[in-house]
């Protein structure tokens, strides 16, 4: 026995319950809690406990505290649900890449977008995933609602294969194809000082004066001109929505997401002519070995959707 031989490290051996119990752990986490992942995994709590506390004797390390203190990682549970996210990512990766060799469509497919795409006209997402899953009916479609730098990350990391959002830049290492532009206006709720004040008198000043409610990944510039008083924020449009419903703030939103709420009276866009501004989305995937899954998906929203003017 060598040197090296003699003074290499442990390597804890993981077995097909090894990876069920991570797998039991990754939901926890991903539910925030025991009590909240019950029914994505079908199990009492008082199994999920049993299942966690034999993963913590058998990782030898506490992974997580839960009490009446509430749900959180130690230091060692969230190196090792991040290792857990590389190897489930892994393991699907070769399930697709296993299932482009002998001829199908198969393993899992992970996609993101942003919220509010439902009403969207231009994009028709819904007839997009029917005809994907009539191509590919034995592949597992992980379909996910997210911000656009999580999104972003998450397509640089892997957790995503193909994702859908804002472009006013392209992830590094990616490729993008502009797919409609969103109409974005300002509005305020029936229960604000503006809904009645007619356009005309919708100065800049005025404007800048009231409370504004933006979206946490946009820089805090002037839009359309106008230098906003920042006093809420918040990633999803339909946080957006709600504040905007308070009367207490005025926000963007897409103009076919606010349709609704107009029609009913408890929205009304503010001077719409010129405080509005047009949003770019793109698909996107990765550069290399995309699988064929990620591009038939892809094809579809394209094939799906109304190309921009």
């Amino acid at each position: 026995m060598n040197a090296a031989t003699r003074h290499a490290p442990d390597r804890l051996p993981v077995s097909d319950v090894d990876l069920r119990l991570l797998r039991v752990f990754s939901t926890i986490v991903a539910c925030n809690g025991f009590s909240a992942a019950q029914d994505s995994l079908g199990m009492t709590q008082a199994t999920i406990s049993t299942h966690m506390r034999h993963l913590e004797e058998r990782l030898r390390v506490r992974l997580c505290e839960r009490g009446r203190g509430g749900f959180f990682l130690t230091d060692e549970g969230r190196q090792v649900h991040e290792a857990c996210l590389d190897l489930f990512g892994s393991i699907d990766h070769f399930q697709t890449a296993l299932g482009d060799v002998v001829g199908e469509l198969s393993g899992t497919l992970t996609f993101g977008t942003v919220d509010a795409m439902v009403t969207n006209p231009s994009l028709n997402l819904h007839r997009a995933i029917a005809a994907f899953h009539r191509r590919a009916p034995r592949v597992t479609l992980e379909f996910d609602v997210a911000a656009p730098q999580v999104l972003s990350q998450g397509l640089l990391s892997g957790a995503y294969q193909v994702v859908l959002m804002p472009a006013p830049s392209r992830p590094v290492n990616t490729r993008a194809q502009l797919l409609f532009h969103e109409t974005q206006k300002l509005y305020c709720g029936q229960d604000h000082p503006l809904f009645g004040v007619p356009d005309f008198e919708l100065t800049p000043d005025l404007l800048a004066r009231q409370s504004f409610a933006g979206r946490t990944y946009m820089p805090r510039l002037p839009i359309c001109g106008i230098d906003f008083d920042w006093r809420a924020a918040t990633p999803h449009m339909e946080g957006t929505l709600i504040l905007l419903l308070s009367g207490a703030y005025i926000g963007f939103l897409p103009e076919h997401y606010a349709a609704t709420e107009v029609q009913a009276g408890r929205l009304r866009g503010l001077a719409g002519d010129r405080l509005s501004f047009d949003d770019p989305f793109q698909i996107a995937y990765a550069r290399q070995s995309p699988s064929r899954a990620a591009l038939a998906l892809t094809r579809a929203i394209v094939e799906c959707c109304v190309a921009p003017g």
